[in-house]
């Protein structure tokens, strides 16, 4: 009996968990304002971007995909010192920051193929950044469009791996919907990547980073651990952006 009692729980939970997942999942953040940047509003399939722009004329532009829960305003001035002379996107989520819609693994991937689209519209050179769940967007972009180069901030090989991590009793790679299998897509990526990783990060384990970066080509990967930063603190190092401007600039 106390084992009927166990499993009907346990099945409450699995399927409570299987209810609630993308509200699990995304953490949207409220709209910010800002007068260091213009903002662009841009229709998607099902949504309209926010999407914050910092303008510069020539061929090069960056677009960034933040992580979850990320305010993506919060680096507009940053940006715009260790960016100068090249275009900046700041991509807001659908159901993030000022853009309407409701966040799903497919919604944001269309997302960025229709930002990306947008943007190559007045540029030829276009690099990407991804952080955290941005990198598996960021990816999957690279799998899709012609990106000149890819910097990855403390990447997953796949949100499912990752919750199976800190869920290992519920059967999350069955339950979850959107997975943002990245593992799978990183042999198909051509362009240059910087990966960078948190000395102390418990959001993605360290094994998770490295089990993507063991999938890209020999050297097609230059891997830095910023010291004495965890998944959050790591955009606060000066190392942080000095590798992202050496790299996105030259």
């Amino acid at each position: 009996m106390l084992l009927v009692v166990a499993f009907v729980i346990y099945a409450a939970i699995c399927g409570s968990l299987y209810a609630m997942q993308r509200s699990l999942l995304y953490y949207p953040t409220p709209e910010a304002y800002s007068v260091h940047a213009q903002e662009l509003r841009i229709p998607t399939d099902g949504a309209t971007l926010k999407v914050w722009h910092l303008p510069e004329t020539g061929d090069k532009a960056i677009i960034y995909f933040g992580g979850n829960s990320e305010d993506v305003a919060a680096n507009i001035d940053a940006f715009a010192v260790a960016f100068p002379n090249t275009a900046v996107y700041l991509v807001n989520y659908r159901g993030y920051g000022g853009s309407t819609g409701e966040p799903t693994e497919k919604g944001l991937l269309t997302d960025a193929e229709t930002v990306f689209d947008r943007v190559r519209e007045s540029h030829t050179r276009i690099a990407v950044i991804g952080r955290s769940l941005g990198s598996g967007v960021a990816v999957h972009l690279a799998t899709v469009r012609d990106v000149s180069k890819v910097a990855l901030v403390t990447p997953f090989d796949s949100v499912a791996s990752v919750a199976q991590r800190h869920v290992a009793i519920v059967p999350v790679r069955w339950l979850l919907e959107d997975t943002f299998d990245s593992l799978d897509k990183v042999p198909q990526v051509q362009a240059p990547v910087l990966v960078l990783l948190a000395e102390r990060d418990r959001i993605v384990p360290r094994a998770h980073s490295e089990r993507l970066v063991a999938r890209f080509k020999p050297g097609q990967a230059d891997v830095r651990s910023i010291a004495g930063t965890n998944h959050d603190s790591i955009s606060r190092s000066p190392e942080y952006s000095a590798a992202l401007a050496s790299f996105l600039l030259y």
